[in-house]
């Protein structure tokens, strides 16, 4: 989004919120870092409020996070737990809000260690090989992605790609289809494990919690990662891979990790730009450079091998 956001609404309903939790009104502020789908304040150090703001689609948000979040936590997942939900309340002019312990840490600045980019994919592991309760599939989004060639195709026409080149990328695309494993199985995912939503132990750099569930959803599991640069990459699938039950062929999961994060970047690319925003793929042209400076810079092995291997057609 490029607008600015909304003014954070003045201390009232976070003050009456916070009473009902035995918070008093001097220990209640809006919190440094504002989300995109809610005013976030803290309610002393044990708490955090978040309330949607006024457009529809983050109302939805808030109700998955507090549909979502507790059958992470019962995984084993680390999240904050959920204290209070409420549905439209008079004291946020209707909207609802959410109630949840404070995961205390700091953000990551720029992007999270190799080890906690590891244990990230060990938590993604935990959620993505669990059953989805019929409540939550009931209450988050089927996420599916269809055949990007005519999307491609229309790039060309619009005078975006040379047709050549579209036909190109077309062709590499489905070479990476064919390494990768098909119809997989559709699980429950995060969807947004940017740096911005991962918390570290400020000691050690580990990872403490993973934060804002409000872009959960039914899909491949591979479009998790088309949210970590891919030079991160392997430090996440090494992780993940390592706690999935069962064998997983590293290959596989490179190639449909790629395929999605050459989506992305291809249709990233006819989009306005974010000046206000500064994460890894927020303006246009940054995810297709981070795929090439992953491919300039050298990956660690075995990715770096693999990655060598895909001949483009």
């Amino acid at each position: 989004m490029t607008a600015s956001p909304p003014r954070i609404p003045d201390l009232a309903g976070a003050r009456a919120v916070a009473r009902r939790h035995g918070v008093a009104d001097a220990e209640v502020a809006p919190a440094a870092a504002q989300g995109i789908a809610g005013f976030v304040y803290l309610l002393g150090e044990d708490l955090v409020l978040k309330v949607a703001r006024p457009e529809p689609e983050f109302a939805g948000d808030l109700r998955k996070e507090a549909l979502v979040i507790p059958h992470a936590r019962a995984l084993g997942v680390r999240t904050p737990e959920v204290v209070e939900y409420a549905e439209a309340d008079d004291g946020f002019d209707g909207a609802p809000y959410l109630v949840q312990r404070r995961a205390h840490g700091r953000g990551a600045d720029g992007e999270p260690g190799a080890a906690a980019y590891r244990e990230l994919g060990r938590e993604l592991a935990l959620l993505h090989a669990a059953p989805i309760p019929d409540a939550v599939r009931a209450g988050v989004p089927a996420d599916t992605v269809g055949d990007p060639g005519p999307g491609i195709q229309q790039l060309a026409a619009q005078g975006e790609l040379s047709p050549g080149l579209a036909d190109w990328l077309t062709g590499w695309l489905a070479q990476l289809a064919q390494a990768a494993p098909t119809d997989p199985r559709p699980v429950l995912i995060h969807g947004d494990i940017a740096a911005g939503n991962l918390l570290l132990d400020a000691r050690t750099g580990a990872l403490s919690a993973l934060l804002d569930w409000g872009d959960a959803a039914v899909a491949d599991p591979a479009t998790e990662f088309a949210k970590v640069p891919p030079r991160s990459l392997p430090h996440v699938l090494d992780g993940y891979l390592d706690a999935l039950p069962g064998p997983a062929d590293g290959r596989q999961w490179a190639a449909r990790v790629l395929w999605h994060h050459l989506v992305w970047a291809v249709f990233r690319l006819p989009t306005p730009p974010e000046p206000g925003w500064v994460h890894w793929s927020a303006q246009p042209a940054n995810r297709l450079l981070e795929l090439l400076r992953a491919y300039a810079e050298g990956l660690p092995e075995p990715w770096a091998g693999w990655m060598r291997s895909q001949r483009l057609p």
